[in-house]
Formats: C-alpha cells, structure tokens, sequence
C-alpha cells in the first residue's frame, strides 16, 4: 500500500487533532513534528521531534500539516510548497489577505503541489445534509443567511495568541467568524460588498472581540453574521432561508460537547391557507451525534495527492474567498486604523 511520509508543524491542539487523523488514514505516514516545546511532546511511536522547521522544508518527506499560529503560515507553506511539498494550512491562511495570495502565488508556480486548508466545518453531517437539500433545490434557492458563532471566553482567554494582533492579524472574526463567512460562500457566495461593526468594548483587546457583519451578493441577497467573544457560553447557529421553507444548524459536534447537540432543523413555508398554526409551520428536526469533518479533510487531502486530483474542498480559492470577506469587513470597519494600514 502507497504511503504519503508527512510532517507537522506546530503541535498546539490543532496539531494533535492531526497527528491523530494521519494515523487513522492508512496511506499516510507521520515521521516528523516541528515544535519549539519537543521535550514537551509525549509520543510513543518511531517519529522525529524537531525544533528548526527547516529540518522539514530541507527532508523527503512528501507533505506537511501547518498547525502553528497566524504569522508563520505564509512563509512555512510558501517555502514548502517551493519544495514541492503538498500543504495542508490551518486556517486562517495567514494574518491578512496578502498572505493567502502569496500562498497561492507558490501553488501555482509549483503545479506539481496539492494545496489545502482547514475549513472542516464543511465536512459537519448536518452542513453536508443542509447542503444537500439546498442542491437538490426541493425547498427553492437561497433567500438570506443568518449566523451565529462565538466563544465563552474564560479566565485563560486574555492569554491566548489569537488575541495579540502581532501574532494572529484580527480578533473574533478572523479566528472563529471565518468557518461562517466560509459556509456563507459555501451556501450562497457571490458577495460583492460588506458592512461590518466592530468592538473591543469588553477584553480591551487591540483586537475586536465582537464583530457584526453584513454582507450582499450580486443578486442583493443578504448574509448577517455575529461573531462573538462575550457570548458567556459556545454558541453556533445557522440559519439558511430558502424560497420554500428554512433550514437551521444548531449545535457543533465538538471534542468538549460544549456547542451542544448538533442538529438540522427543516421547515417548510406555509402560509395561513396551509397551516393552521400561522406563524409556526411543521419542522422535522435531525440529531447528529458523530463528527467525521477531520477524517473527512484529511482523506481528501491525501486522495487528491495519491490520485494526482485537484482540491475541490476547501482549496486555495475557498480560502482566498473567506479571507477576502474578512478583509472586507475589517476594510468597512471604523475600527482602528491599522486595520486598514496592515490588512
């Protein structure tokens, strides 16, 4: 059986994520991890730890896993995919728009290279259901989105590197309201313009902890996202309104259980000469109880390596298209103006 040797850079809690997933997959063979806390890393398998990245870039292995923080992406993916290594990148690609367009620059002056990144709420079983019932068109197109994601915060939260704007480029919105803005593209796309509010008000961050954005596509359907760092507990809502009924995702399989109970909620439109509960039409709810979205991008990943494939989920255009919304709304903010100097 073919093996694809990889590689991980950054072993945080994303990093462990992969390191499991490669194991899983039996194609996939993990022989070194990037790391400046090697002494801290427990491993119990035949794999080199290593702290200079260059013992990666300069070896034969075959692909790597960037798991580190916002600013060292650009440059490891860039040097990696030069060398002719597929790359699979956490997301966000990097801290501002340029990056992902230097990243993607690399790709297509190394064609040989698969490149990937870490939008794995897509691959959730009830935004692959949603998706689904949208593709088949049985409740009509999609009419607006509305979405919710935030964090509890926490006594650790103001600690944390996706906090400090050196490091991670922006706030709540580009750490965790980039899965929405991506499954806004995913669900609808074609956004032309945004309108975005954003606030430090709480953490006192030199970053926004809450973020409204309003976006519109080029058929001036609308896409309303709040992404929140004070929202006191995990919250992940998604509402998809369609000419014939609604869909609602609630809940987010997750390793803590803490977003709840992952579900698809499905309605259909009835009017007062339907229903007589105006107002209130029959819902069918589905329950979801497992998380397949990491085994899913990783195979994916290395089904397009083994099979010489392009990318068709969650590749460097999807990532282009994610961040250009991010960029968007931190270019129509009134927020501080390095935004609009370093963006």
């Amino acid at each position: 059986m073919e093996k694809v040797n990889c590689a991980i850079f950054g072993y945080g809690y994303m990093g462990e994520i992969r390191h499991r997933m490669i194991n899983k997959h039996p194609n996939l063979e993990l022989k070194k991890i990037c790391d400046n806390r090697v002494e801290k890393i427990p491993l119990k398998e035949d794999c080199e730890l290593v702290a200079d990245p260059r013992h990666i870039i300069d070896s034969e292995v075959e692909a790597v896993f960037i798991c580190t923080p916002n600013h060292i992406i650009p440059e490891l993916a860039v040097n990696c995919l030069e060398r002719g290594k597929h790359v699979f990148c956490e997301k966000p690609p990097g801290k501002t728009l340029d990056d992902i367009k230097i990243i993607r620059n690399a790709e297509l002056n190394n064609p040989g290279t698969k490149l990937m990144f870490g939008f794995n709420h897509r691959y959730h079983p009830s935004i692959i259901k949603a998706k689904s019932i949208v593709d088949s068109n049985r409740l009509g197109s999609v009419v607006a989105l509305r979405g919710l994601y935030g964090k509890s915060g926490g006594k650790n939260f103001s600690e944390s590197w996706r906090n400090n704007f050196s490091i991670s480029g922006g706030g709540i919105l580009l750490d965790q309201g980039i899965h929405m803005l991506d499954l806004f593209n995913l669900f609808m796309g074609g956004f032309k313009s945004a309108k975005a509010f954003l606030s430090n008000d709480y953490w006192g961050f030199d970053v926004e902890d809450n973020a409204v954005v309003i976006l519109k596509n080029g058929d001036n359907k609308l896409a309303v996202l709040h992404s929140s760092a004070t929202f006191w507990k995990h919250v992940f809502q998604l509402n998809i309104i369609l000419d014939k009924g609604y869909l609602k995702i609630e809940g987010l399989l997750s390793k803590t259980g803490s977003y709840g109970r992952e579900k698809l909620v499905i309605g259909h439109r009835e009017f007062e000469d339907i229903s007589q509960a105006v107002g209130n039409p029959s819902e069918e709810t589905i329950y979801f109880d497992k998380d397949l979205s990491w085994e899913i991008e990783v195979d994916m990943f290395a089904t397009s390596i083994l099979n010489n494939m392009p990318v068709n989920g969650s590749n460097s255009e999807d990532a282009y298209n994610a961040m250009k919304l991010v960029h968007l709304a931190y270019q129509d903010s009134d927020f501080p103006l390095y935004y609009k100097e370093l963006i």
